[in-house]
């Protein structure tokens, strides 16, 4: 049901998470001379070849998959709380694993330059807290007519 307002959360979450698996996380100025290496979710593109790190990738698909799979459970209130909260979950496993692919990873390679596209996920935490926070008003409501009958 797009009527409820989290549904277009979750809908606005996706497109969040979407337009994050296609954009770049930042950019690495090298130390010395050299053309900035671009660091997507993917990996790390520098002087034409690809360092494949998939873990951030993936986590943002499996959000990707279970928001996608949560806006048609508008009947099953429980699970799709519980797939809120897994979606908050994977997003803060996803943070963590970003700053220490920044903090860690790439410390060597020289100076990295966050993105817009780093700031996305936190839209998307957001909106799964906002969305969370609907779905749970709406059990409320469901359970305190059930107590009036």
């Amino acid at each position: 049901m797009i009527q409820r307002k989290q549904t277009v959360f979750l809908l606005l979450a996706l497109a969040a998470v979407i337009v994050c698996l296609c954009l770049p996380l930042g950019a690495i100025e090298p130390k010395g001379m050299g053309v900035p290496a671009l660091f997507y979710n993917i990996g790390l593109y520098a002087n034409g070849g690809y360092q494949i790190h998939p873990l951030l990738f993936v986590d943002l698909v499996i959000i990707g998959v279970l928001t996608l799979a949560c806006i048609p459970l508008f009947k099953k209130r429980k699970m799709q709380m519980k797939i809120c909260v897994a979606n908050i979950v994977l997003t803060l496993v996803w943070y963590g694993y970003y700053a220490f692919c920044v903090l860690h990873l790439f410390k060597d390679m020289g100076t990295f330059h966050p993105r817009f596209a780093g700031c996305l996920p936190l839209v998307a935490l957001i909106l799964f807290v906002l969305a969370y926070r609907g779905i749970k008003a709406d059990e409320e409501l469901v359970r305190s007519m059930d107590r009036i009958r």
